[in-house]
């Protein structure tokens, strides 16, 4: 098995900026704007970020969402002035989102940080990011001028969900009717072209050779919870509807290692779900940040009931065979509550007979950070001849 960590690095000592605010004694008012408007926050070094926050307040805290629950620091006001700094530990080349909780007139207002442009969103909201010392956004993420593929509606009959459900295809740039492509299934696809660039990252990581040409079904629920969790229909809706609705208007390939389930979260069940309840009908998973409970004595901390209903379905794949000849790619945000439990499901996995590669980055429970795993994933389980996959 194959196994990639996130570097680690750490230092000493205040930030330069800072020092030199102080330098002449307290600031004032003048000084502290001039301050906030010449530099970029949060400040930056190896091995810690500083935070910064200007205005009159009772307190105010950074709250990140790291390690399966709500992580609150305080800022801590400069005395006789109306800055707020917080420096924090960090590890190199990550990010995490977070965002300021401003205490004023005994409430408390919660804020992206006005003094960081970075920022991302997901389905309920927006939040600042901070992006450590040595992180570099992937450049295949961002608009390269690569020929654009089209997304088109894919009208789904259902039998199994006794409904009519509107997916989404995405079709490379220059593909024809009967080409042949490989076929990747992603769970919540929407939200992934929405928060994730995922149509200018398959363009681009195209258009370079990283990946072959792929038709990607994008996929949505308007009941992740229980449609990804228990599964079952799930499987058989992928299975017995989209796939015919597909092979129906394009080429579906024969070959399982042509066929591939990619999610998040839930969507990572829900993928291996229906790898383990249709062997050899894919041969391909990219498994990000799973909700997984291989080790059940941890539901105690996991009164949610979703993590139960994972927890037998875990239970019913370690009964499972072996499954015929499949490549995993499972990944994870050290900032996570799950990390340890997606490295034992790489391990459960490993040992199943899964060709797996296991990758972590010091992130959080993300869009961001799925969208930065994307390259390494599909080329792990498109081009199984290229195993060195480059941080």
């Amino acid at each position: 098995m194959n196994i990639q960590q996130p570097a680690r690095h750490a230092s000493s000592g205040a930030h330069p900026a800072v020092a030199g605010l102080m330098s002449g004694g307290t600031p004032s008012k003048a000084e502290v704007a001039e301050f906030a408007a010449a530099h970029a926050f949060p400040l930056i070094e190896a091995g810690w970020a500083t935070f910064a926050w200007v205005g009159d307040a009772e307190s105010v805290d950074i709250v990140r969402w790291i390690h399966g629950g709500e992580d609150r620091r305080p800022l801590h006001r400069l005395p006789a002035t109306n800055l707020w700094l917080l420096r924090l530990a960090v590890e190199d080349g990550g990010r995490f989102e977070y965002k300021l909780v401003i205490h004023q007139d005994g409430g408390e207002h919660w804020t992206v940080d006005p003094l960081n442009r970075a920022r991302a969103a997901d389905p309920f909201g927006e939040n600042s990011v901070c992006l450590t010392f040595g992180y570099t956004r992937p450049d295949w993420s961002l608009p390269q001028g690569a020929a654009a593929g089209r997304v088109e509606t894919l009208i789904v009959d259902s039998p199994v969900f006794a409904e009519t459900r509107e997916e989404r295809i995405y079709l490379p740039a220059g593909y024809t009717d009967g080409q042949t492509c490989p076929l990747v299934i992603i769970h919540d696809g929407d939200d992934f072209v929405t928060f994730a660039d995922l149509v200018v990252s398959l363009d681009n990581l195209i258009e370079a050779g990283d990946i072959p040409p792929i038709v990607a079904a994008l996929i949505q629920t308007r009941d992740r919870t229980g449609e990804y969790a228990r599964g079952r229909r799930h499987a058989r809706y992928l299975v017995e509807d989209l796939l015919p609705a597909l092979a129906a208007r394009h080429l579906v390939p024969e070959r399982p290692e042509d066929r591939v389930l990619l999610g998040a979260s839930l969507g990572a069940v829900a993928s291996l779900a229906t790898a383990f309840r249709y062997p050899g009908v894919f041969g391909g998973l990219v498994l990000k940040s799973g909700s997984f409970i291989l080790d059940e004595r941890k539901l105690d901390n996991r009164p949610h009931p979703v993590f139960h209903q994972v927890a037998r379905l875990v239970r019913a794949l370690k009964r499972a065979p072996q499954l015929p000849k499949t490549r995993a790619f499972v990944s994870t945000g050290e900032l996570e509550g799950l990390a340890d439990e997606n490295r034992a499901l790489a391990t459960f996995l490993h040992e199943r007979g899964v060709d797996v590669l296991f990758k972590s980055a010091w992130d959080g429970h993300h869009w961001h950070n799925w969208r930065d795993q994307l390259r390494d994933g599909l080329r792990w389980v498109l081009k199984p001849g290229e195993d060195q996959i480059k941080g």
